[in-house]
């Protein structure tokens, strides 16, 4: 699509879905692209649910093969549930979601495989004024006019540029997984089937809605009801044991389905029918591998050094409610793209121009989820009608008809 840097080459690292949405919008700009994903083989079976953000579905509204109608489900409400599975609240409003096995082949597919690498873990990077050569724990190394850290929350890329950024714990784990709605009894069907739903307890909350099947699927009973219940849990022992998974692994933020720990899943299908709705606790009970994530927020003063930048969940980290995360990766990438066209050719420039607005947007999301956060697992104040508490990136998104 673009010339303007024929010629200049990028290397990605990370190839998820900010990487992916990254090297797209470079190729455009006429970069010769390469990602390096240090996972040995296609990623598979990770993450749950997505919000399609706009900044993320403009990709795929612009310049994708791919409609987001093929690759997402819809929902037209916004509902909370009492203990009684009674609608205590509801409103009109239209979002769209998918998973992230979903998003990520889509993604890839538009990219294609030739310049996809698995299997190059990234253990160092030198990043200088004119280009940056990252070195991969298989012996290789890649040398770019820009190299791009995308690689997610715990992320090679900020650890070594950036050391003084490290992961804070919130306070709370989230709980989560994915059942197929024919699965469930009718009137949780019935109940989840169009609408983006919360159910709020003491010190607690879920958020569930539903996503694109096993293979895709978008028709209703085929879908999947993708979950995130929110648990407090202190930071020490309790907290160490529960990230540990079966094999002895402690995990750096999460515990991948079919690892937990049979006693936290048995406390977690215990535990449920003490504050959610009914159909709330069915959908956690008839959860077959639930996993864990560890709620964390990480700031950043830069996210540029030299000629590698780091962006998306690499530099930032949110907590879920905001459900921001790849919209804000896109966002990213959006920006540096055109920062780049704008530039001229001139790298050093446009991350200059590129920079302190990510540097804005990302510590305002992360504040704004942190008090999200807080009003709902700790000063028990989130109430359904606060417009506050809805999705957004830059800001809340109101509710559409």
């Amino acid at each position: 699509m673009g010339s303007r840097y024929k010629g200049f080459t990028a290397a990605v690292v990370g190839g998820s879905i900010g990487g992916l949405s990254a090297a797209l919008l470079l190729r455009d700009l006429g970069f010769r692209v390469d990602v390096y994903e240090r996972t040995p083989e296609d990623l598979v079976g990770r993450g749950g649910g997505i919000v399609l953000q706009p900044e993320m579905l403009r990709w795929f509204q612009e310049r994708s093969t791919h409609h987001p109608e093929q690759l997402s489900t819809v929902s037209h409400n916004l509902r909370y549930l009492g203990r009684d599975n009674e609608i205590v609240f509801e409103e009109p409003a239209v979002w769209r979601f998918t998973s992230w096995g979903t998003l990520y082949r889509a993604l890839l597919s538009d990219f294609g495989r030739d310049n996809y690498h698995l299997g190059h873990c990234v253990v160092g990077v030198d990043s200088g004024p004119d280009s940056a050569t990252v070195r991969f724990a298989n012996g290789k190394e890649a040398t770019a006019d820009l190299v791009v850290f995308a690689d997610g929350v715990t992320s090679t890329g900020r650890k070594r540029l950036f050391p003084e950024s490290v992961l804070e714990y919130g306070g709370y784990v989230g709980g989560r997984g994915t059942v197929v709605e024919h699965e469930l009894s009718a009137e949780s069907r019935d109940l989840f089937d169009d609408s983006l739903t919360y159910c709020v307890g003491p010190n607690t909350h879920i958020c569930i809605y539903p996503i694109p099947g096993p293979n895709d699927e978008v028709r209703i009973g085929e879908r999947l009801i993708n979950y995130v219940w929110y648990r407090n849990v202190p930071k020490g022992n309790e907290l160490e044991e529960m990230l540990t998974d079966k094999s002895g692994f402690r995990g750096e933020v999460s515990v991948h389905p079919g690892k937990v720990q049979d006693r936290y899943i048995d406390d977690m299908k215990a535990a449920v029918s003490d504050v959610l709705a009914p159909a709330a606790v069915e959908v956690v009970r008839k959860t077959e591998f639930p996993y864990l994530q560890q709620i964390v927020d990480a700031r950043m003063t830069r996210m540029v050094s030299g000629r590698s930048i780091i962006m998306g969940d690499a530099a930032f980290v949110g907590r879920p409610h905001g459900a921001a995360g790849t919209a804000k990766a896109a966002a990213d990438a959006w920006a540096l793209a055109a920062a780049l066209e704008a530039s001229d050719g001139d790298i050093p420039a446009a991350l200059e121009v590129w920079e302190p607005q990510q540097l804005e947007i990302g510590g305002n999301l992360v504040d704004r989820v942190v008090q999200m956060g807080t009003r709902a697992q700790f000063d028990n104040t989130w109430h359904p009608e606060d417009t506050t508490l809805r999705f957004g990136l830059t800001k809340p998104l109101q509710p559409t008809s």
